[in-house]
């Protein structure tokens, strides 16, 4: 094992060039607007005249609306990302997005909310995977990983401003404006991002570029990108399922304290900050992209194993180890560098940001599950979200065994 080694001012210099920050900006603005929804969701449609019952079942359709936005944007943005280029992608989808979010602040009926949040996560699909693959390819091999922590860790915390901004304002239409107008802000600091070099060369060739279905073409390809997948499936466990219905969580593990789920997510949200930061300069010590997100993952097992053996006696240790949760889960960035450091330069674009959004869609399968197993006797709450745990996290110690090391590799090659 190498010793830690500081980076020195020249390099820090590069990580912390305008690509690298308008990516990590860009993934803030993503991270608030993603989540604007599930923090208004009761006050906004209660204020759309629908009663408790229809708040819940309406709201559960909106959230798919948008879900089924981010499936779908992560193939379209990801293939015109290879295609048209990285830089499409970060103007289009930001404008996509921060429109729909202002379009949501005048919104009057339940339907149109809908699709206004179908048509933001179409829009908020592009933004993660086309920045780790604009970062991945401007800056040099040695600092990949200093650049993904600092676009995750940054980004990350967009989930505690949306929180704050919410409580704050007041108004839900509001916060609504204000996210749209962050992403319009932004797209003027985008002005001045350059094309990846690596790209600008790839379009001179007669090379295909953007071909989703190359995936199913090759089956090591196919492999390849289902692992990249597979590794991230206990980061969403925990934030889709375990965050999510944590106020359930509270009363099968006996907390007499009421749990609020938005508190839970954001202190998850803190603690990813926290871990992407470290992961990233943890891979740059050990020289390893596997080293790093295994040992993440470890870590993370064994607070979801003293969270659903009833380690927690209150709601404050409860937000504790939703926090280290979260931190252990902060392998965001890493596990896409991962995946844009897998697929050659015709091919990043579409791997990375689908896989980015494939893996928040994986709630889809896993909250269905849950729901299903709980209602049996001899599981509950606690043994159902064990039960999908454990699928989740042998799927994604599979898929990291099988992974080639990724640390250092050239990405100047075509599929």
């Amino acid at each position: 094992m190498q010793p830690l080694q500081r980076p020195a001012l020249s390099n820090w210099q590069t990580v912390l060039s305008l690509p690298v920050l308008v990516a990590a900006l860009g993934y803030f603005v993503d991270v608030y607007d993603l989540l604007i929804f599930n923090i208004v969701r009761v006050p906004s449609l209660t204020e759309l005249g629908l009663d408790e019952k229809a708040v819940s079942l309406v709201g559960a359709r909106i959230l798919n609306f948008q879900q089924a936005g981010l499936l779908l944007g992560g193939i379209l943005w990801g293939i015109l990302g290879d295609k048209r280029g990285r830089l499409s992608v970060l103007f289009g989808s930001i404008i996509t997005y921060s429109l729909a979010n202002i379009a949501c602040g005048f919104v009057g009926s339940a339907e149109a909310y809908a699709w206004l949040r179908f048509v933001a996560g179409l829009g908020l699909a592009g933004e993660l995977g086309a920045g780790i693959t604009l970062v991945s390819e401007v800056l040099p091999k040695h600092l990949r990983g200093y650049g993904s922590s600092v676009v995750a860790s940054v980004g990350l915390l967009g989930a505690v401003a949306a929180f704050l901004t919410v409580n704050a304002s007041g108004n839900w239409r509001l916060t609504y404006f204000i996210g749209g107008g962050l992403g319009l802000a932004l797209l003027l600091l985008r002005i001045g991002v350059l094309e990846s070099g690596m790209y600008k060369q790839l379009r001179e060739t007669a090379v295909k570029r953007g071909n989703f279905w190359a995936f199913f073409s090759s089956k090591s390809r196919l492999l390849r990108y289902l692992r990249c997948m597979g590794i991230a499936l206990p980061t969403y466990f925990v934030i889709g399922l375990l965050a999510t219905f944590s106020n359930e969580f509270g009363k099968a593990l006996g907390i007499g304290e009421a749990v609020l789920p938005g508190k839970c997510v954001m202190f998850t949200y803190i603690g990813m900050a926290a871990g992407d930061l470290f992961s990233g300069l943890f891979s740059q010590w050990l020289r390893s992209r596997r080293g790093a997100i295994g040992w993440m993952m470890a870590f993370t097992a064994l607070f979801v194993t003293l969270f659903l053996v009833g380690a927690t006696n209150s709601a404050t240790s409860l937000y504790i180890v939703f926090g280290c949760m979260g931190f252990g889960i902060g392998y965001v960035a890493m596990f896409l560098t991962i995946t844009a450091e897998s697929f050659g330069t015709n091919l990043r674009a579409t791997a990375t940001t689908s896989v980015a959004n494939n893996v928040r869609a994986t709630t889809l399968l896993t909250l269905p599950l849950f729901q299903y197993l709980k209602t049996l006797p001899q599981l509950g709450v606690l043994g159902a979200a064990a039960t999908v745990g454990v699928l989740c996290f042998t799927l994604a110690a599979w898929s990291l065994s099988r992974l080639a090391e990724t640390y250092g590799k050239e990405l100047d090659y075509n599929e």
